[in-house]
């Protein structure tokens, strides 16, 4: 496994959501109305009452939007890494294991996706968090300017990375949501797929297959 990146310093592992819970950004509040992003997708205005993709706009106060999903409310606030909303995990249902095969050098990676964006992730269990470029965390839409800076090793030496939330890290049918991750400025082919996600999934390996068993 590549282990080319640690971040330096202790980093919060924030609790896992529902799988069948919604990543929901509150963007700006204009006219009574407030701007989301579900699930990464195209922002839009609700008004107290509407419901868009499941997400039922309760209120809008100031600069805070109280959302409901599932019977569940959540406060939003401007500016906030995306939040989940929804019911809590069933563990019997749904899928809640991954299987990869590695490639021809050996390494998984896995198609997926991070805030509802697709993504190419490598498995890296020498990184402590998921790393993305600063050039993919653009391409999705990623707001990672707003993130605390903090140093990171590298193979290079240390650079000055910025501290995310990644809203939703989706591969296959299993979704894991608020994983904590870093932008870094050098380019890279894949997106890291660091030890704050995997430390959710009990790993087996066997041969050139790698099963990731979902933790409750």
């Amino acid at each position: 496994m590549p282990r080319c990146l640690t971040v330096l310093g202790a980093l919060l592992l924030l609790p896992i959501g529902a799988a069948i819970a919604q990543s929901v950004l509150l963007s700006g509040i204009a006219g009574g109305k407030a701007l989301v992003v579900i699930d990464g997708a195209a922002p839009r205005f609700l008004a107290p009452g509407q419901v868009h993709q499941g997400v039922k706009l309760i209120a809008v106060q100031g600069q805070t939007a109280t959302v409901e999903v599932d019977g569940r409310r959540q406060d939003l606030h401007v500016g906030q890494a995306p939040v989940s909303v929804g019911a809590r995990p069933d563990p019997a249902s749904g899928s809640q294991r991954i299987v990869m095969t590695a490639d021809g050098q050996g390494h998984f990676t896995p198609q997926g996706q991070i805030n509802g964006r697709a993504v190419q992730f490598m498995v890296d269990t020498g990184a402590t968090l998921v790393i993305l470029s600063e050039t993919e965390a653009r391409r999705i839409n990623l707001r990672f300017e707003e993130g605390q800076r903090v140093p990171v090793a590298t193979a290079n030496g240390q650079v000055m990375g910025h501290q995310v939330r990644l809203g939703t890290v989706r591969i296959g049918n299993v979704q894991v949501f608020d994983v904590p991750g870093i932008v870094l400025p050098q380019a890279m082919p894949y997106v890291l797929l660091g030890n704050s996600f995997l430390t959710r999934f009990q790993m087996q390996r066997a041969a050139d297959q790698m099963t990731l068993e979902r933790r409750f």
